[in-house]
């Protein structure tokens, strides 16, 4: 597949610094010179080809409410219902198999420490399994861009 200069430059430009506001493609397009159809139809085609896997901001989470790391130790034969009800939650996110006796991990965020403990103890009422609570003790920043050498890839 053959990236143009207008994908790697939307590439480039958007992997850091994703404009927050009421229309961020329309602001992307206005600094790339394109038009804000053609910044979603861009996104959109690159995300099909898997050029791109996600397509959105990352937020300080401790900045924005209250999240938690939790597990659960769904039977393997139930994985995929367990996992289904855990994804129906409110503020569920990054939920994803391991190999563990804990073996379906996810993330629940919530505006506050007391909406998210109502959550949590909702689900794992629902779930009827029991569900390890991981507050985060420290915090680290990885960042997720690159610098792409073009001129290197095939």
């Amino acid at each position: 597949m053959r990236l143009d200069a207008a994908d790697r430059q939307l590439i480039d430009s958007y992997q850091r610094n994703l404009p927050v506001c009421e229309r961020p493609y329309e602001e992307m397009a206005r600094t790339l010179g394109l038009t804000e159809e053609e910044v979603i139809q861009r996104l959109s085609a690159l995300q099909e080809q898997q050029v791109l896997s996600r397509v959105g901001p990352v937020f300080e989470h401790s900045q924005a409410g209250a999240s938690l790391l939790a597990a659960v130790a769904a039977p393997e034969e139930q994985m995929d219902l367990v996992a289904a009800r855990i994804n129906r939650a409110p503020g569920v996110n990054h939920n994803y198999a391991r190999e563990h006796t804990y073996n379906l991990w996810f993330v629940m965020t919530a505006p506050d420490e007391d909406t998210l403990e109502e959550r949590l103890d909702e689900l794992e009422h629902q779930l009827k399994l029991p569900m390890l609570r991981l507050p985060m003790v420290e915090g680290y920043h990885i960042d997720l861009g690159f610098d792409i050498d073009w001129e290197a890839l095939p």
